[in-house]
């Protein structure tokens, strides 16, 4: 299979740039064909071809090769299912059925968590889409022509036709700008997150179905699957766009307030096509079938509730008692259509309030159908729109709200010097324990510093308006489109107990039994190693208070839970900014064992929300892998995980790249569910050898990045300056524009790293606790070489750690070195860093008895096509960097002619390395 699989991917890809180089012979760019790449010879040597058609050709060419490898991926899953059967690849359902089978667990189990999963995708915007929508879409076309090729029923002619299609495909992304002209804003990223939420999720239901279902019957269990009992695995969606205001000043109120009413818009508007759908197809007639018992008593009620309503459907469908109650069911929603099919949301009298009141017209419908004997019906027709409604109800996605805990602490202390609280206005000054003195004292009392209509400035401003349109769409719609409100940088208790206090200056707390509670999730995150450290003791304090307490009690029979459940949000990008892949991992690991401890003794239950990135440094890696990771029974059906920027394309763009992400996800959160909880707790040498390693990666680590000249070192070793001005997303590169580490964010830090080819952030520092793990313990290392397998978290990570140094270039990080103007700073850097690397090298082999070249080829090989290519971009990347670091600051023309050139280069060698940051 590998060797039919290699020939394969060799035909496709010959195929393409093929069809590239005569589109370049066609509009005149000839001279362009010796940097063609992929083939023979990739030696290239500038001449004087301009440099910027040669970086379009190879940015062109790395989406082309992209594109090839996923559908030679997707085909050679198709291909390995045979005898009618489904493909056996790890993390899918049929192999992850089967091992749940063969271990003991029976359907019933299984059945049971399937109907209580609440796994939930949460699409981010963070800046590391690189790529226009424009040429998303025209990705999508493309690849569908590859897919296209698959079928060969083509004659000839017509495969000559479809040559001609994807050449003129070709022609469009040649002549189409790759980059941003202006940096997009967060009306556009809301487009764009808009697109999968609108074109790509509805319709990967039905396949996903389909596949549990066949899986469910390969695998023997007997039971028939009930869509109306829940039977299938449901997954919903959250969002970050327009509602992430950390450290964004463009994301306003308003800018929520029509995200929550587009996100509402467009569930709706779906629906109502899918019942649409449903109408047109459901043409049986009353005398043939007869009608049944509960469906002509519902007709009754709706003639007896709404007669102008009922009496206007059966002006279209008398004697179709089915399209009758479907087309009641149309007039129901809460939207209606004018201008030329333009909808717009609209409550009537008669509209729907809540999905459930959907939900039970469907359900109605569909034992009207099994009545009759219709049961292939109802298991299609009303299934799918059940399940978009089940994944949708009434708003798309959650849109969860993200402040930082400094803006917050900010917003508190200008209401507390407006109410005239002694000393409020340095209330940031406070020592820690008068702060919650004061806090203790408010969180008594229900009443708030300020009269509702007190008029704010500045950021009490910003935090009051987005809480009051939270309060009002929950007055309205009712709570189902709100997610969290997560507070970023939770540094304490405190942090979190001052949302509470503004939530209750924005009109937004309620009193309950004596109680006032805060209707709004209010969830923590911990990002920094210090932060994960501290996590379990400033979870037991929140969870102690009695507004927390009956917070979540409020929650909980809200959304129908049986066990109050708190969320806690785990940063995976900036605890590795901040100490390193090792301690990172082993710190989020301790931190979510020691977070169950304290919410069990509390009676709560945990649900995680990992914010995982699209790099190994940001948490990136194989998901079911890293469920499989994670500690015993922090899996329990509930399961969130930030999908960020270009991960969103690569993951989702395409129907059957999605729905096996979104299987694989749904499968490993099921499989961990059922035996995370019969997971025995890490050996104590596992943890003694984690422990080790995470302090010395640390230290290792930190003596790099503190040192006083490092800053420098890496504002010129990597383009970090140039991707403070790159327009690939809304959100400025630093939080509060300070020129120093701790304000840089993560994704600006690790895109600069891979730019240049160093992946530091990713590495550094494991060679070195490898080295200290063997010396000071070295039955203890021998250990860890021969059971790596049997430890999950250790294996995962290392794993992960091996393709990032697999991809970092010696050659290419000198030749960025050579930027840095001070040859002190930059031998001593260099050596610091190349020396950790070989040493990483080396001792990965040792734990891993081979080379990665001997073990992981495809990687290897992956690696070494896009490398000639890669090598010329970078050499042109690090030449304009030069002429633009040394150009006259006044010379704005020759700056941005520059700047536009390394902007491409940019843009190339992120679609070449398949990430930014």
């Amino acid at each position: 299979m590998a060797g039919i699989l290699s020939n394969k991917f060799a035909c496709d890809l010959e195929y393409v740039m093929s069809a590239l180089g005569q589109v370049l012979v066609e509009i005149n760019h000839a001279e362009l064909l010796p940097f063609l790449p992929f083939g023979k010879d990739n030696s290239f040597a500038l001449t004087d071809v301009e440099s910027k058609d040669v970086i379009h050709l190879l940015s062109l060419s790395f989406q082309l090769l992209n594109m090839v490898e996923e559908n030679v991926s997707v085909q050679h899953r198709r291909a390995s299912q045979v005898e009618g059967c489904l493909e056996q690849e790890s993390g899918l359902w049929p192999r992850t059925l089967r091992q749940l089978r063969d271990e003991g667990i029976g359907e019933s189990e299984i059945r049971s968590v399937v109907r209580h999963l609440q796994v939930e995708p949460v699409l981010t915007a963070h800046p590391t889409e690189s790529k226009r929508a424009t040429i998303l879409a025209h990705h999508r076309e493309f690849y569908l022509q590859l897919v296209k090729r698959e079928n060969r029923m083509w004659t000839p002619v017509e495969q000559n036709w479809n040559t001609d299609e994807l050449k003129a495909l070709l022609e469009i992304l040649w002549r189409t700008g790759s980059e941003f002209v202006e940096r997009p804003d967060v009306s556009s990223e809301i487009q764009n997150m808009m697109h999968y939420l609108k074109n790509v999720f509805p319709n990967l239901l039905p396949w996903l179905d389909k596949r549990f279902a066949q899986a469910w019957k390969e695998c023997g269990f007997k039971s028939e699957l009930d869509f109306l009992a829940g039977d299938y695995p449901t997954f919903r969606l959250g969002t970050w766009v327009g509602g992430d205001r950390d450290g964004h000043p463009f994301v306003s109120a308003e800018i929520t307030e029509k995200a929550l009413l587009d996100l509402r818009l467009n569930a709706l508007i779906l629906l109502r096509h899918k019942l649409t759908e449903l109408i047109q197809s459901l043409s049986i007639a009353d005398r043939s079938e007869g009608v049944s018992d509960p469906l002509r008593d519902r007709l009754q009620q709706y003639r007896e509730r709404f007669p102008e309503l009922h009496a206007r459907a059966l002006g279209r469908y008398t004697g179709e008692s089915l399209r009758l109650l479907i087309q009641i069911m149309i007039e129901r929603l809460p939207i209606e259509v004018v201008r030329e099919h333009a909808t717009q949301l609209k409550e009537n009298a008669w509209s729907y309030r809540e999905p459930t009141e959907v939900e039970q017209d469907l359900s109605l419908l569909a034992r009207a159908l099994k009545e009759i004997g219709s049961w292939r019906l109802a298991n299609t027709a009303i299934h799918n729109v059940m399940r978009l409604l089940e994944t949708y109800g009434f708003h798309t996605a959650r849109l969860d709200i993200r402040q930082n805990s400094r803006f917050h602490e900010d917003a508190f202390q200008e209401i507390l010097a407006l109410a005239g609280v002694p000393h409020g206005d340095t209330f940031g000054q406070w020592s820690s324990e008068k702060k919650s003195s004061l806090l203790a004292a408010e969180l008594q009392s229900a009443r708030p510093f300020t009269l509702c209509t007190q008029i704010y400035d500045g950021k009490a401003n910003d935090v009051k308006k987005c809480l009051q349109v939270i309060h009002s769409y929950r007055e309205r719609y009712g709570s189902e489109g709100i997610g969290s409100y997560i507070v970023s940088m939770t540094r304490s208790e405190d942090d979190l107990f001052i949302v509470y206090l503004l939530a209750r200056e924005a009109g937004l707390v309620q009193s309950v039994e004596g109680h006032w509670v805060c209707p709004v999730h209010v969830v923590p995150l911990f990002e920094t190693i210090d932060d994960l450290k501290k996590s379990a003791a400033i979870l037991d304090a929140f969870l102690k208070h009695p507004v927390t307490r009956a917070s979540l009690l409020y929650q909980m029979k809200e959304r129908g839970l049986q066990t109050p459940q708190q969320q806690i949000m785990l940063g995976y990008s900036d605890s590795c900014k901040d100490g390193g892949i090792l301690a990172s991992q082993w710190h989020l690991y301790r931190s979510q064992c020691e977070l169950l401890e304290v919410a069990k003794r509390h009676g709560v239950e945990l649900s995680f929300f990992h914010g995982r990135g699209g790099t190994v440094s940001r948490g990136a890696g194989p998901v079911h892998r890293f469920v499989q990771s994670l500690p015993p029974a922090a899996v329990k059906g509930s399961f969130r995980m930030t999908e960020q920027g270009e991960t969103i394309a690569r993951k989702y763009a395409n129907q059957a790249t999605a729905v096996y992400n979104l299987e694989i996800l749904l499968a490993s959160v099921t499989s961990e569910t059922l035996r995370g909880a019969e997971k025995r707790p890490q050996e104590h040498w596992v943890s003694e050898v984690m422990g080790l390693l995470a302090d010395v990666s640390f230290a290792k680590y930190r003596q790099l990045i503190g040192r006083e000249d490092f800053l420098r070192f890496f504002r010129q070793v990597t383009p970090i300056d140039v991707l403070e001005h790159y327009r690939i997303g809304s959100r400025p590169s630093k939080r509060t524009g300070v020129s120093s580490l701790e304000d840089l964010r993560a994704i600006p830090w690790v895109f600069s790293w891979n730019q240049s080819r160093f992946y530091m952030p990713s590495w550094y520092g494991v060679g070195t606790a490898l080295s200290e793990l063997e010396r000071l313990h070295p039955a203890l290392f021998v250990r860890l070489c021969e059971q790596l397998n049997q430890v999950d978290l250790l294996n995962y990570v290392l794993h992960n750690v091996e393709t990032t140094v697999a991809s970092a270039s010696e050659e290419i990080m000198l030749a960025y070195a050579d930027l840095v103007d001070d040859r002190a700073v930059r031998s001593t850097h260099m050596e610091l860093i190349l020396s950790e690397l070989r040493l990483t090298r080396k001792n990965l082999m040792k734990v891993f008895g081979e080379s990665i070249e001997h073990r992981r080829p495809g990687v290897m090989k992956t690696i070494s096509l896009r490398e000639p290519s890669l090598k010329l971009l970078h050499k042109m990347q690090i030449q304009l960097l030069k002429e633009w670091r040394h150009t006259d600051p006044d010379d704005r023309k020759q700056r941005d002619m520059l700047l536009e050139k390394i902007f491409s280069t940019i843009n190339a060698i992120a679609g070449g390395l398949r990430n930014t940051g």
